[in-house]
This record gives C-alpha cells, structure tokens and sequence, in this order.
C-alpha cells in the first residue's frame, strides 16, 4: 500500500473515531486570574488517547475538538500577571511546554473596620478550618478520567448572581481571602439542584461554607454548593443535570440565606460567571459572605 493510501486510511479511522466524541459546550475563554484559559494543545493524528496536559503540576482537562486537543485551563486567583505555561506530555514523545499571558483583572476591595472579634477566629475554630481546608483540597484534587458532558452548567437556582467572585475584604487593615464562589440571593428552603451531571464526592458541615455539596463532573470539573439548609445527596450518589441535591441556607459563617456556588478546574476556584448558561439577574458585591 503506498504511503497516499495508508494516510488516506489513517485520515478515515481517525474521522470514524471523532465522530463517536461528543460535542461538548465550552466555558468562556477568560485568561485572567480566575478565569479560564482554552489552549489548542495539538492536532489529533491518531486515534490514541489525549496527551496528558498539567498546570503547576495538576493534571488540566483535555477536550477532543474537530482537528485538536483543547486543554481547559483553570487559572488561580493568585496567579501573577503575565507569561504562563502548561506542560504537555504525549505518549512516546519528550515532554514540551506550551506558553500562554495571564492578563491583568482588577477585583472588588472593600476596606472594613469592625470589632477584631467579628473576625479573628478562636484557637478552636482555626484548627478546625485548617483541617477542614485540607479535607477540602483533597476533594477538589478529584480527577476521574471520564470527561464531563458540558462545561456549560445550568443555575443551581434561579435568584440575583452577585459580582462578588473574586472580591476581597480588608478587615482593619488586614486583607483576607478573596471571595471563590457566586453568591446566589434566595429564601431558605429555596431548593438547590446540581449544575451538571456527576458524582458526589463529598458532603458535610464546614466552618466557612456550612453545610456543603461538592459534584465531580470529571475530568478535575467540580461544582461546590455551600451554607445549605439541608443536604439531599450523599458521597457516591450519581447526579444527573437539575437534580435536587438540598436547599439554601445560612449556615457557616454567614450573615443572611444564599446559595454560595463555586467553580473548580485542576484544583483552583474559577469564576463561575464564565460557565453559566445565560448571565442571569446580577446584583453587585454580596453582604453575605464573610470570610
């Protein structure tokens, strides 16, 4: 068979295997900290399985597109402005980086003076939030290898979607972390349902977030539902798209009932906003958390 040929048939396999990979709707391309940057990581030649792409050592979500690989990069609100890269590994191949910009995007900073007792935590609560955080990185370090269905989730809840991603508070001069999630206005009771289709990985009442639901949608794509009223779901359970997993709330530390709703891709929160079928009513920075 001449080498024409073989590369024709090569072409056929690998369109016959394409057409078997569901199309899968992409988040908003946003290369700022805590947005999303979409990197063509490469033409797919074979029928083989997708390089393995990582970020400061976390494994990233690989897509199959028409012609290439799309790593879906989430990028951590701490990251410093400018060059960037991924790594890519491809089977039987060296290692080769791929070199993308972090722009610059300015945050809300809000600047409150209030009694130090509103804020510092006791040495109880310290060491249970610093447990706490580590049970939490654990879960968010979730990577099942089958990809999600969508990266185009559906409201958890219909409600006004606060700006406040991102945002930091500086409590009598000392800043604290900023805000990792979309704050979601509702009644208590107001029932909460899962985004997309996945597994639960973990429930139960944190410090911070109270009483929490945390859905791998696969492939490092987790969704995070904190200060539920109550908790309808438990770890393990398969969850399709809308399905009922609690209801708002306020508890955690919190200052009134909303649905605190996160985004997580290898490992770092991202900006819900850049997932969310529709924009939505918003609203400007929340009142609500506190944290």
């Amino acid at each position: 068979m001449s080498r024409h040929w073989r590369a024709a048939g090569l072409a056929l396999i690998v369109t016959a295997a394409l057409a078997d990979i569901p199309s899968v709707s992409l988040p908003k391309a946003s290369p700022v900290p805590g947005g999303v940057a979409l990197l063509n990581v490469g033409p797919i030649s074979s029928a083989a399985d997708p390089p393995r792409v990582t970020y400061h050592g976390d494994r990233v979500l690989v897509l199959a597109q028409s012609d290439h690989w799309l790593a879906v990069v989430g990028i951590p609100l701490s990251a410093s402005i400018g060059p960037d890269a991924v790594s890519i590994q491809r089977a039987g191949a060296a290692e080769q980086t791929l070199a993308f910009t972090t722009s610059a995007k300015h945050y809300l900073v809000q600047r409150l003076r209030v009694p130090p007792g509103k804020v510092d935590l006791s040495p109880q609560d310290l060491a249970r939030s610093e447990q706490e955080h580590t049970r939490l990185q654990t879960a968010l370090a979730t990577f099942t290898p089958q990809p999600p269905a969508t990266l185009r989730l559906q409201a958890p809840i219909a409600g006004i979607r606060s700006s406040s991603f991102g945002s930091r508070r500086v409590f009598n001069g000392e800043a604290r972390s900023p805000h990792t999630g979309m704050d979601i206005a509702a009644r208590t009771g107001t029932p909460v349902h899962a985004a997309a289709a996945g597994t639960v990985i973990d429930t139960g009442n944190y410090f911070f977030s109270g009483n929490t639901v945390l859905i791998d949608h696969g492939e490092g794509l987790i969704t995070f539902y904190g200060h539920l009223s109550a908790i309808a779901v438990h770890a393990g359970e398969s969850v399709q798209a809308g399905e009922l997993i609690g209801a708002v709330g306020a508890t955690g530390r919190v200052t009134g009932p909303h649905l605190h709703f996160g985004v997580s891709l290898n490992r770092v929160f991202v900006d819900p906003a850049l997932f969310l079928l529709s924009a939505g009513p918003s609203a400007g920075s929340s009142a609500d958390h506190r944290d």
